[in-house]
């Protein structure tokens, strides 16, 4: 009876060292970050999100902030109490005669009312973050995002750039260009370039697996799926070099697909869109900003259609067939239609 005893003591002492242990912690890790804060780049221990470089971003940090955590905090130091206060008061030693009840009608009420009504609170402000990252304002640029293993391919289709791949600058090369190590599986060889203070549509698709555009800064992250054109926006606040990672695992590679997003001047952009053969005056309406959504998700899924009727006739001997979507061929008039033939035979 006595070991019995002493065992609950040990316990209850046990779970109170233990969760003083963990809060000394957690303010031991938010003191100890002495390195200036990167902006746009992950930071060595540092306790939070990422600085927020766009609206979007500022708006998590908020719903995190003011929202998520205090609640989170609350309900986390609620549950220690009570459990603390259970092991000490209704031990065997403080409480020798148990009781003789099985439950409590109205505190079941209170922990199934209670919980709901935080989980309502919690969805008004969740919605309508949601409702902002869905309900996206004209865009002033259109960016074509695709995932390939393992690297990103991106295209300007209002402005005429065509699709160029996205790299990781090797470990040598960034020693080379002077540039910190803390870069290595950050930087890009070839950026994505953007002006300051547009709003910039990604359409983001893949050409093999799953992918992911995730670029904490700007609170991007969207799913790359082939055959499927996904749509997210985001708008830089101000100009600098903000980097991001695939987030969804892809293949051995993985690890080495970084997002390099510049930020740059609108006179910087213009430059950059000229030095690749694009030009800031649509020629078409249609290549005009918003006029592109439609015709690349259809661009794309041909693709893949194609891509899958090739694969297909390959494994059955056939011919392979023009891409879907391709532009059709003048026909020639004096050409027999010699396919037909062995058909009426």
């Amino acid at each position: 009876m006595r070991m019995s005893r002493m065992g609950m003591g040990t316990r209850a002492r046990g779970l109170i060292s233990s969760g003083a242990a963990v809060l000394a912690l957690a303010l031991f890790a938010a003191g100890c970050n002495q390195e200036p804060e990167r902006i746009g780049q992950p930071t060595d221990g540092a306790v939070g999100l990422q600085t927020a470089a766009a609206p979007l971003m500022r708006e998590a940090h908020m719903f995190h902030d003011a929202i998520l955590m205090p609640i989170i905090t609350f309900i986390c130091l609620l549950v220690l109490g009570l459990i603390t206060w259970i092991v000490i008061r209704y031990n065997k030693k403080s409480n020798p005669v148990p009781a003789k009840w099985s439950h409590n009608t109205l505190v079941e009420v209170i922990w199934t009312i209670v919980p709901v009504l935080i989980l309502v609170f919690i969805s008004l402000f969740s919605f309508r973050l949601l409702f902002n990252y869905h309900d996206m304002p004209k865009p002033d640029l259109t960016v074509k995002v695709t995932g390939n293993q393992w690297n990103w391919a991106y295209e300007y289709p209002d402005q005429g750039v065509a699709e160029y791949i996205s790299n990781m600058l090797p470990e040598e090369e960034i020693a080379e260009r002077g540039m910190p190590h803390s870069l290595y599986r950050l930087a890009a060889d070839e950026p994505m370039v953007v002006p300051v203070g547009a709003n910039v549509r990604l359409l983001v698709t893949a050409a093999d697996v799953i992918h992911a555009v995730a670029l904490p800064a700007f609170g991007l992250k969207t799913d790359a799926v082939p055959g499927r054109v996904n749509e997210t926006w985001f708008k830089a606040e101000r100009p600098g070099v903000y980097y991001g990672q695939c987030s969804e695992l892809c293949g051995v590679d993985h690890a080495f697909m970084p997002i390099q997003i510049n930020v740059v001047t609108e006179a910087e952009f213009a430059t950059w869109v000229a030095s690749k053969g694009g030009s800031m005056t649509p020629k078409t309406p249609a290549q005009a900003p918003g006029g592109t959504a439609a015709q690349i998700e259809a661009g794309t899924t041909g693709a893949v259609a194609a891509r899958n009727v090739s694969s297909d006739a390959m494994r059955n001997g056939a011919a392979i067939p023009a891409a879907a979507g391709a532009a059709p061929a003048a026909p020639a008039p004096a050409v027999p239609d010699t396919a037909a033939a062995p058909a009426a035979q």
